[in-house]
């Protein structure tokens, strides 16, 4: 069990207030990956224009700092061309939120996942492997 002061503000702050909850219409691309050890579910959804990320939503079902990755993982990709954002590691994630603990660093991980699946979906859909 993780106590709740080894979460940084900002992890709470994420948690309470998640940004770019929900699915994108017609998205460019969709990441699902999910943890069957822990139960967390992720979907990350992606809007891109001329190579650049436009729109990012998530709908994540787990804990605090599954959400909390999946809202900062969206707001990092926002304005990143597709390459740039397949830069964005679990640690990049971890480190914008204030850090994890190590218990729940795999919720980064997944973070880092979902992303590298929904740039991969939208590669597919363009006919790039």
């Amino acid at each position: 069990m993780v106590d709740i002061k080894n979460y940084s503000e900002k992890v709470m702050e994420h948690f309470k207030n998640p940004r770019n909850v929900g699915e994108i219409d017609n998205p460019s691309g969709i990441g699902k990956v999910g943890n069957p050890i822990c139960g967390d579910i992720m979907e990350l959804y992606i809007k891109v224009e001329g190579n650049v990320i436009v729109d990012a939503k998530f709908k994540t079902f787990g804990c605090g700092a599954a959400i909390a990755t999946s809202s900062m993982v969206t707001e990092l990709v926002k304005g990143k061309t597709v390459e740039e954002a397949l830069q964005i590691s679990n640690k990049a994630v971890a480190e914008a939120l204030g850090g994890l603990p190590p218990i729940k660093m795999h919720c980064s991980v997944l973070a880092e996942q979902a992303l590298t699946s929904a740039i991969e979906d939208y590669k597919k859909k363009q006919g790039n492997k």
